[in-house]
């Protein structure tokens, strides 16, 4: 059994987990909230050490990631387990239950990565990231040892202590974190989590690597353009160039809301524009994913194609620079 890292003892009986802000108490045979560290014997012991889950090759845009690497593909990894309990959640099955998995060897991942000569590395994604920390850890370690020309994905939702946050950000080269919300209340309620710490994850990583943000605008809960404004206001204090995904909802799991009103995202796409220079609409058919010069409007990135029109990252033009990361 694989000890996992940051926990302390709490009584005689009972272990604290300080990988996330939840800091569960876990008793003698019990998980945390995760479902993936247990106590057993006064230890915390990962009981995902080394599972998959799911497994696949993956476009960069599925992320999504528009700006890091546009056109390439990249292996996607994920195991069980997550530490927020949203009630839509579109990945249940493996997110909110222990999953069917099989073991996956370190060394097996890195001579993988190997023979995928069209593949720009390696994504933590389908589960939350965090909850898989020790092996992500592990095997990003050896990755940028041995492959230091392989890229390093997480897609989270961002609620993380910082110490663990810190740790793991020199191995990363970019994350799409979840911004569920700028309600906490939605968090509490929606998510059974805070909304303060993802924010704090933001700051962090955009300061380490690149990032984009997605948020899933469930209808009646936070698709309100009130909602989508503060996030991109938020966004916009950091760097207005940072990418917001807005994405359509359909229901899942325990939510049975109706699917988000197109209408509405055109309309929060509008609003976030106001302040951040790329917003992108998911799941839907009818969007347009090329990438445009905010200045002057020019295609500068067309998506289909795989082509782009930069010249030395600028507009070719108004000059104008994007932000596009492709080497």
């Amino acid at each position: 059994m694989i000890e996992a890292s940051f926990w302390e003892v709490y009584d005689d009986k009972s272990l604290k987990c300080k990988l996330c802000p939840h800091y569960c108490i876990i008793p003698e045979s019990k998980h945390g909230r995760c479902l993936t560290r247990k106590n057993i014997n006064q230890r915390l012991v990962l009981t995902n050490y080394g599972k998959v889950s799911s497994i696949a090759l993956d476009p960069i845009e599925k992320k999504p990631l528009f700006h890091f690497f546009p056109g390439k593909m990249i292996l996607s990894l994920g195991s069980f387990g997550c530490n927020m309990k949203c009630s839509y959640c579109q990945n249940y099955s493996i997110s909110q239950k222990i999953a069917p998995t099989e073991d996956i060897d370190i060394s097996y991942i890195v001579r993988l990565l190997e023979k995928l000569d069209d593949n720009i590395g390696i994504a933590f994604t389908y589960n939350e990231p965090f909850m898989w920390y020790e092996f992500i850890y592990d095997v990003v370690r050896s990755v940028k040892d041995k492959l230091p020309h392989k890229k390093v994905v997480l897609v989270t939702n961002g609620y993380v202590n910082q110490e663990p946050l810190e740790k793991l950000l020199p191995y990363i080269d970019s994350m799409n974190i979840d911004l569920k919300s700028f309600e906490d209340t939605f968090y509490q309620k929606i998510c059974k989590a805070s909304m303060k710490p993802v924010l704090d994850t933001i700051k962090m990583a955009y300061n380490k690597c690149h990032i984009e943000v997605t948020t899933l605008m469930v209808t009646n809960l936070n698709d309100s353009l009130c909602n989508i404004e503060l996030i991109a206001k938020f966004l916009s204090d950091l760097d207005k160039n940072i990418p917001l995904h807005l994405t359509r909802y359909f229901p899942n799991y325990l939510l049975s809301n109706a699917p988000t009103s197109i209408t509405l995202m055109g309309e929060a796409k509008k609003v976030a524009q106001k302040y951040l220079n790329y917003v992108y609409l998911g799941n839907v058919p009818t969007e347009d994913f090329n990438i445009y010069c905010p200045k002057c409007k020019s295609l500068v990135y067309n998506r289909i194609q795989r082509k782009s029109y930069l010249r030395d990252d600028l507009c070719p033009q108004c000059n104008f620079w994007i932000p596009l990361i492709n080497k």
